[in-house]
This record gives C-alpha cells, structure tokens and sequence, in this order.
C-alpha cells in the first residue's frame, strides 16, 4: 500500500476532546501533495496518528454551512 503523505497547512479549531485526549479538528490539509482541503476528523494528541473523518472542497464546506445555518437547534431535545 502507498503511503500517505499529508500536511496539515492551517488549523481551524477544535470541536472537542475524548477520554483518551484525541480531538476533533477541522483543518486544512494537503493530501499527497496536492491543494489543500477542509477536514473534520480525530487526530491523535502528537498529530501521528487519525480516525476516519471527512474532507471537503470549498464549495462543499460553503454548502455545508448554509445547512447548518438552517437547522434550527432548539428543535433538538
């Protein structure tokens, strides 16, 4: 299997933090060298290792924060 290459170009921020200290960030990252993207996932406390998550092009993390401006969170109990 190749190995993959990443570089995470700039951190957004943290959505949280488990029990075992790894977080849920959205950064920036270049995949294998290529233009960076946006990604949501777990990342180990030394970045070394990560979960499963999502990576998004501009225009998809522009549709996403439409949607989520259009849930109304007081809906949820």
């Amino acid at each position: 299997m190749a190995e993959l290459k990443y570089e995470i170009v700039e951190n957004l921020g943290t959505l949280g933090e488990n029990a075992r200290g790894w977080s849920k960030e959205v950064n920036r990252i270049s995949w294998n060298e290529k233009e960076p993207k946006y990604d949501i996932r777990d990342w180990a406390p030394d970045h070394s290792r990560m979960g499963k998550g999502v990576t998004l092009t501009a225009d998809e993390l522009a549709a996403l924060k439409d949607l989520l401006a259009g849930i109304d969170l007081d809906s949820f109990e």
